[in-house]
C-alpha cells in the first residue's frame, strides 16, 4: 500500500528584486520543519518568485504563512493567489503562541553568555511596521506585551523600520547592555541592510540576535503549527 503524504506550503513574502537567495532560505526552513513532520512533504515559495506558489500548491495542503502579522500581504495577497484551491491557513508565524517563549530563551541566553543580568537589560525588537496598515505593528506590540513578563526585569521596547518611533530613534538612548531582537521571519533587505543602517546610526553597542524566525526552536514551532491546522476545521478556505 502507497502511503499519501499530507502536504503543506510554507510561504514568504520574499525578495522581489532578487528572488532567488529568499527561496533558498525559505527552502531551508522547509527542510529544517520536514524533519519534525514525518509523513508530510513540506514545500516552500515565496510570493515574489513569479508562479512559484501556483506551482507547488495541491488541494487540501495546510499553508503556512511565515509572516509576522496577520496583515496585507495574509489577508489579501495570499488568498488572491490561492482562489479556487482548496486549503487550510495556520496562523501566520509572528502570532504564533509559542513565540515568546521561543525568544525569551534567546535573549536568556544571548544575556548569560555575556553575564549580563536580566534586571539590567533593555531589549530592542526591531519590526517592520506598515504604512498600509495597523496589524504588522499591532502584532509586534502584542508580541512585546506577551514577552515582557518572561523576561522579570528586563526593559522591552519597539522600533520600526517603516513607521516610527524609528528604529534609529529608539535605539539611540540605549546603553551597551542591550539587545536587539529582529521581529522578522527571513533576513531580507530589511533585515541585511536597513537595520545595521539604523543602528548604525544610533550608534548602537550591543548585541544583535538574529532574526526571530532563524531562533533555535522555530522549525519545531512551525511543524506544531502545521498540524495544528490541519486538525482544525476553522483554518479551512
Amino acid at each position: 500500500m502507497i502511503e499519501t503524504l499530507q502536504t503543506a506550503v510554507l510561504t514568504a513574502h520574499g525578495q522581489p528584486s532578487a528572488p532567488g537567495p529568499a527561496e533558498a532560505d525559505l527552502a531551508a526552513t522547509a527542510r529544517a520543519v520536514a524533519a519534525h513532520l514525518p509523513g508530510w512533504d513540506v514545500r516552500s515559495a515565496t510570493l515574489a518568485a513569479p508562479g512559484r506558489l501556483e506551482q507547488v500548491m495541491e488541494d487540501g495542503a495546510v499553508v503556512y504563512p511565515f509572516f509576522m502579522s496577520r496583515g496585507y500581504f495574509t489577508s489579501k495577497v495570499l488568498p488572491g493567489r490561492l482562489q479556487g484551491r482548496a486549503y487550510r491557513m495556520a496562523t501566520p508565524f509572528g502570532l504564533d503562541s509559542g513565540l515568546p517563549d521561543l525568544a525569551a530563551s534567546a535573549v536568556q541566553q544571548a544575556a548569560s553568555d555575556r553575564h549580563w543580568p536580566l534586571d539590567r537589560l533593555n531589549l530592542l525588537l526591531a519590526a517592520h511596521g506598515s504604512a498600509r496598515g495597523p496589524r504588522a505593528a499591532e502584532a509586534a506590540e502584542d508580541f512585546a506585551v506577551r514577552l515582557g513578563p518572561l523576561l522579570p526585569g528586563c526593559a522591552v521596547s519597539l522600533g520600526y523600520i517603516e513607521q516610527d518611533p524609528r528604529l534609529a530613534s529608539a535605539a539611540a538612548p540605549l546603553p551597551v547592555r542591550s539587545i536587539c531582537l529582529p521581529f522578522f521571519a527571513q533576513a531580507g533587505d530589511h533585515v541585511k541592510e536597513d537595520l545595521p543602517e539604523a543602528l548604525g546610526t544610533a550608534g548602537f553597542g550591543g548585541a544583535v540576535l538574529p532574526v526571530a524566525g532563524a531562533l533555535p526552536g522555530a522549525p519545531a514551532l512551525i511543524a506544531a503549527a502545521i498540524r495544528l491546522a490541519s486538525l482544525d476545521r476553522n483554518a479551512s478556505e
